[in-house]
């Protein structure tokens, strides 16, 4: 019998802070059932394999990205909301880097459920940048742009692979101004948009 409490909601929240502490390449069905006090056969009346529970870790992750990242932008837009979002975001994935690599991880293209919840968390980059009355199509460039200096920065920054004496908060700004800038520029001589984008049309 699984242990009483146990459900699956439990057991993707005890393996998202145990993917922070050994890694989720290091998140295993075994460490898992010691972690929750049950045998490790027990689980999978709740996840159906490993690669079901990595999914549920991603997804959960996906979500609570989602939910810091609206909190850092609202009444926010434009300038002030693409740093707010990139301030939160950067400091979301150091403190749960296991839950940030899961987020990262492709989902299967059949995947209704991921791909839904993954458009929403990119639908908020897309209502940031949208302050900037950039095009459609530099609206786009501009939200993949984002996720390219967060998640690039982020992956370094993780890997531990900034040694210079240079606080890397300071250059994660600077990076940040250095893309608002871009944007603010294009914005001044690409003519007006046509309003926000969808994350679904495009990223």
């Amino acid at each position: 019998m699984p242990r009483a409490g146990l459900d699956r909601a439990t057991v993707i929240a005890a393996a998202s802070e145990l993917a922070d502490e050994v890694g989720f390449a290091g998140l295993t069905m075994g460490l898992l059932a010691e972690r929750v006090g049950v045998r490790a056969p027990s689980l999978y009346k709740h996840v159906d394999s490993l690669d079901a529970l990595q999914r549920g870790v991603g997804l959960q992750a996906i979500r609570d990205i989602g939910a810091v990242l609206t909190r850092a932008a609202v009444g926010r837009s434009g300038p002030d909301a693409v740093r707010a979002i990139a301030e939160t975001y950067r400091k979301w994935a150091l403190d749960h880097p296991g839950r940030y690599a899961a987020s990262v991880r492709a989902p299967h293209p059949a995947d209704e459920e991921y791909q839904a919840v993954a458009h929403e968390s990119v639908q908020i980059l897309f209502d940031a940048v949208a302050g900037f009355g950039l095009t459609d199509e530099r609206a786009i460039d501009a939200v993949r742009a984002l996720r390219t200096v967060i998640h690039g920065f982020v992956g370094l920054e993780s890997d531990d692979a900034f040694q210079m004496e240079r606080d890397p908060t300071d250059s994660y700004r600077f990076v940040v101004d250095t893309l608002i800038n871009g944007m603010r520029a294009e914005a001044a001589i690409g003519g007006p948009g046509t309003g926000p984008l969808h994350a679904g049309e495009g990223s």
